[in-house]
């Protein structure tokens, strides 16, 4: 019993420290997180029924991917900083904090949950008719937003060399 209390603090201090270090990141990081397990279970249940065989590899691949999704929202969390560093030497007073890492995460978090739903689809399940559609336009209006705010990346005004695959 006293092990279970013991656990139990340890956990609310954690997510208690984790929640006031990131502030308002906190809830779309841990619903990014939380998409990306169930992601990563519901795949690996989906894939019988696509005909694949889940294998080390496949799952190593697909934890990094999760990794290097986390790791995005960090490079995010960069960027606000350095937006924020700029503004207070130019005189502009902008303190909103981890704009662009939650929007990183938000469509991340979309993605994922596109992901899931596919992969519950393959499982067998029907889905709710408009969950899929609804999901997917939330994604793509996070897009929209973006590409209104800091213009359209077709533009190629001072874009990266980096391909997106998907």
């Amino acid at each position: 019993m006293n092990e279970g209390k013991t656990i139990r603090a340890v956990v609310v201090l954690v997510f208690t420290t984790l929640s006031a270090w990131l502030g308002h990141l906190a809830i779309p990081v841990y619903v990014l997180v939380g998409c990306n397990v169930i992601d990563y279970i519901t795949g690996l249940m989906a894939a019988p029924h696509r005909g694949e065989r889940p294998n080390s590899y496949k799952g190593f691949n697909g934890i990094a991917k999760k990794v290097c999704m986390w790791i995005l929202v960090g490079v995010g969390a960069m960027v606000d900083i350095l937006i924020i560093y700029a503004a207070d030497h130019v005189s502009q007073n902008f303190k909103e904090p981890f704009v662009v890492a939650i929007v990183v995460a938000l469509w991340l978090a979309f993605n994922e949950m596109i992901s899931i739903l596919e992969n519950i689809r393959d499982i067998g399940v029907t889905l709710p008719p408009f969950l899929l559609r609804l999901v997917t336009m939330l994604k793509k209006k996070t897009e929209q937003i973006v590409d209104k705010e800091v213009g359209n990346a077709d533009d190629k005004d001072g874009e990266s060399d980096i391909e997106n695959d998907g």
